[in-house]
Formats: structure tokens, sequence, C-alpha cells
């Protein structure tokens, strides 16, 4: 790592959807002030354009932003790339891998706003999405929380305060960790949807979980139960849920990424579905400046120490 220290390290911040213009400032500041250098690629409509700019880049900061083979093929001096938010299945990591540079993501920067996002939608839900007719309560319902990373944990903090009787299951978190939390801890994952009113998704979207939440567990849901997903649409198996939610019409799903059946399940189950038009997880200006400058920090950390304690792709 000494040659880091005394070269200059080109860091470009290449967002489609831009930071807030504190966190962009912020991210300048935090860079210039480690004597690296500061690029900016914001607003892009053609993918030509951040191939283009990664050229020369030593780190690139990204949000939603897909870091495709192509691109780290276009980018022959880069050694980091850090994704400004939890999830990273939008960089290709086998790719990054290959030609030795280092992926991370931010964790825990956007888990409160996360967290405040999924009681927002469940109050919404269980008032009947305002429509005027008398609804229910979270207090003394049961929720589930599907992984128990930083985000889980947030809901579980929020959800005490409403109240509510809170079940967890992950299966990489020790239960002891999940019932020092104050949080019931359950054996799997059939026992959370067979226990639980409702149910708050909070997994990644991996070759294990893509569709998993399907028929066989989402019948196990009480009578009024809810599905919550803040997490990723590929988890979701949507032709099985939809085939679920034909059958029992008390079922409810509320989520942040609009499926890919979007329409077809707008259409059927009027009353019981709801999504955002955009993901909304993050989409707050503290999540926003915190992610971005986590991401700057962890860059320059990394060139000054060669610290990789958030790396992804090891």
């Amino acid at each position: 790592m000494m040659n880091n220290l005394i070269k200059k390290m080109k860091i470009l911040v290449a967002t489609e959807k831009p930071f807030a213009a504190a966190a962009v400032n912020g991210i300048k500041d935090i860079v210039e002030k480690s004597g690296n250098t500061f690029a900016l690629l914001e607003n892009y409509t053609d993918k030509k354009q951040l191939l283009d700019a990664v050229a020369d880049a030593d780190a690139l900061i990204i949000r939603s932003d897909k870091v495709t083979k192509e691109v780290l093929d276009a980018a022959n001096n880069l050694k980091i790339v850090v994704r400004a938010g939890a999830g990273y299945d939008n960089v290709d990591l086998e790719a990054a891998t290959a030609k030795g540079v280092v992926v991370m993501n931010t964790p825990g920067q956007n888990s409160n706003a996360v967290a405040e996002l999924v009681f927002g939608l469940l109050v919404f839900a269980v008032r009947n999405f305002y429509n005027g007719k008398s609804g229910s309560e979270l207090k003394g319902k049961k929720l589930g929380i599907l992984a128990f990373g930083q985000v889980g944990r947030n809901v579980a903090r929020v959800a005490k305060g409403f109240d509510m009787d809170v079940y967890a299951y992950d299966a990489f978190c020790p239960k002891e960790v999940i019932e020092q939390a104050g949080v019931k801890a359950v054996d799997n994952q059939e026992a959370l949807f067979e226990t639980c009113d409702i149910v708050s998704l909070h997994i990644p979207a991996t070759a294990e979980t893509k569709q998993s939440i399907n028929y066989a567990l989402c019948s196990k849901l009480k009578k009024g139960g809810i599905v919550i997903n803040t997490a990723r649409k590929e988890v979701i198996n949507e032709d099985e849920l939809i085939k679920l939610m034909e059958e029992r019409t008390d079922l409810k799903y509320i989520t942040d990424i609009a499926p890919d059946k979007n329409e077809e399940f707008a259409a059927k189950f009027a009353g019981r579905y709801f999504a955002t038009p955009k993901k909304m997880g993050a989409q707050t200006a503290e999540a926003n400046i915190n992610a971005g400058l986590a991401a700057a920090n962890q860059i320059v950390d990394f060139f000054k120490t060669g610290n990789k304690k958030f790396q992804v792709n090891k």
C-alpha cells in the first residue's frame, strides 16, 4: 500500500440517481482533504458516459448503478468500488474479484430510514390504505423479522415502540444475539411465518434466497397476514404469491420495490396490495448523506491503511 500513500488517487462518484448536494459536497471534502482527487458523474443517460468516466478512476462510489464486467473492463486503474448502501447485487462480484477489485458496501447507514419506512407502510396497510373504513392496530400484533442485520434490528427497535410482539429468524445470526436484543428467536423461517401476523423481509438477493418467499411459505401466515418487502424484489416468487392471494383474500402484500408483475398485482388485489413508485428505503436526506460520507471515508481508509473491513467479495 506504500505507493498509494504517495500517488494521488482519483475517486469517482458515478450516480445515475444523484446524491443530495450536501452528500456530494461532503464526499468531495473528505476526498480532497485526504490528498486525493475528486471526480463526479451525475445524471448520466448512456452507459458510454460511465465507461468513459471510469477509464482512469482508482476508486468508484455508486448508489444503485450497475457495475458490470463491461464497466470493470473499462476501468484499468480501478482498485475499489463502494456501494453507498447495504445491498450490492448491482455489482458483478465475480468479475471484480477476477480483476482484483475490492467491493464494499456501507452497512447500517440506511438502516433507520428503511425501518421507519416499514412502519409507514404498515400503518398505511392496517388502516386499509386510508380508505375511510375501519382498520386495525399494530399494538399486540406478532411481527416476524426475516434476517436480523442492521435493518432488522432497527425494525425490532421501532416495533417495540408500537408495543408489538417481535420475533426474528436469521440463518447467520445466533439465537442468543437475537434474544439479547429483546426479540424472540425462532428456529426457521417456516416457524416465523406460522407464528406471526406480519412478516417483514430483510434478506439479500442471493442464490439461496431468490424466489424463496413462495406459496408454501406464505400460506403459513395467519388469517389477515401481511408480507412487507423492503429488501429485494427477486426474493419473491411472484407467480406463487399471486396464486396464493387469489386463493386467500385475507392476505396483503406491501413493498417498496415494484415487482415485475406490478400491474397484475394491482389489478387483482386492490385494497390488499401496494407498491411505491420507486424504491424508497434509503430515500431520506439523512441516509443519503450518511451512506455517501461512509463510502468516501472507507475508500480513504482503504488507500491509507489497507482496511478492507466492509469488503463483500472475499
